[in-house]
């Protein structure tokens, strides 16, 4: 005896429309990025690039490997105010800085571009502007994505030009 229940006409069909409305439901949930019991410091405009590595996968395939930001941020007059870098980090012209750890992300509102993120922060530094922050927020993003050349030299770096916003909380 055979189960021949999807060979009635149309059951298939049925099926695999949950299955893609399940999928499409899940997908267009986020996690929010708005920071918990904090008010907005201040904002700055990022300009840099995204550095991938390429390094071999768990199948032995060579693929670009996200390594580390690095852009300098900008306050509403176009000065610079801020050098953001591995860990990731961001280190005020004063000597504050901070480290952030991702603890949210959501896509962007641009195609083909790294995702929106929320970081809490630690202060590392000497006491300053970014001495109080405790969240980062990275919005507006644009570009930044991995390489879209192929890998083919282990270690090979490679970077993505990107632009943010990066909203600073207290």
């Amino acid at each position: 005896m055979t189960d021949r229940t999807f060979e009635k006409p149309g059951s298939c069909v049925a099926i695999i429309a949950v299955v893609v409305l399940a999928t499409s439901a899940g997908a267009a949930r986020a996690e929010s990025i708005d920071p918990p019991d904090s008010r907005a410091h201040f904002s700055a405009r990022a300009s840099g690039v995204q550095i991938y590595a390429c390094e071999y996968d768990a199948h032995h395939a060579l693929d670009w490997v996200f390594k580390q930001p690095r852009a300098t941020l900008f306050d509403e007059h176009g000065a610079a105010v801020i050098e953001h870098s591995a860990g990731p980090s961001w280190e005020a012209r004063d000597g504050s800085r901070i480290e952030g750890r991702v603890i949210a992300q959501t896509a962007s509102e641009t195609a083909d571009s790294v995702p929106q993120l929320l970081l809490r922060t630690q202060s590392t530094a000497v006491p300053g502007l970014l001495s109080s922050v405790r969240f980062v927020q990275r919005v507006k993003t644009v570009g930044g994505v991995k390489p879209s050349a192929p890998c083919t030299v282990e270690h090979e770096s490679g970077s993505s030009p990107y632009l943010a916003t990066y909203v600073f909380y207290q």
